[in-house]
This record gives structure tokens, sequence and C-alpha cells, in this order.
């Protein structure tokens, strides 16, 4: 068992940036796969970013790419998603979750999720 809890949300400006972390409990942080999603209003869940147990892989959807960080510290059971460049379309709920399996974007994959942060970008 996992519980997930997302900070680090907030209002924005245009090119401004965010830094969220979602800290873990249990001591089988490092066995899983963390990925973060977001959902925007009227809009469907949809993949950002994932790391490998180990840290030294990471994902990253198209529309983020460039823009988006993700960085996990095992000693600290916490994954971050550092955003910068960040235009308003990036305004949504963003949640972590935690797989036990492999590599994925798919949200169904996913075992354990937090209660989301609202990130908005203002224009």
């Amino acid at each position: 068992q996992v519980q997930l809890v997302e900070s680090g949300g907030g209002l924005v400006q245009a090119g401004g940036s965010l830094r969220l972390s979602c800290a873990a409990s249990g001591r089988t942080f490092s066995s899983y796969f963390m990925g973060w999603f977001r959902q925007a209003p009227g809009k469907e869940r949809e993949f950002v970013a994932a790391i490998s147990q180990s840290g030294r892989r990471t994902y990253y959807a198209d529309s983020v790419k460039g823009r988006f960080t993700i960085s996990r510290d095992n000693a600290n059971n916490t994954v971050y998603l550092q955003m910068n460049s960040l235009k308003p379309e990036d305004t949504a709920v963003y949640y972590c979750a935690a797989s036990g399996g492999g590599p994925t974007h798919r949200d169904y994959a996913y075992d354990y999720w937090g209660q989301g942060t609202q990130g908005t970008v203002s224009a």
C-alpha cells in the first residue's frame, strides 16, 4: 500500500515556473515506477511524465518535453515535477501515481494515486 500526497501547485503567469512534489508513504517507494498526469476542465486525464524506479530513465509527453523535468529522491520517498516556461494550456489538476509494473504512460496501469494539486497559468 502506498499513499501519495501532492503539493506545490498554485497560480503563476505564463512563462513562469512551478515545482510540484509528491510525498509517498511506505518503505517500498523505490520499487515503484512513478508518473505525473494532469486533467484540465472538460478534458480527459493525460500523461505528463514518468520516471523509472532508479531514476535513471525518464519519459515525457511531447507537449511538455524540454519544459518539464521529473526527478525522484528515493531516500525521502518523494517525486518532483519541475515545470518551466509554463503556458495557459498547462492549467490542470496534476496527479502523481505509482505503478508496480514497468514503464507505462497508460493511467490504468498505475496502482496508486494522489488527490491532485491545482496548477493555474494565467495569460
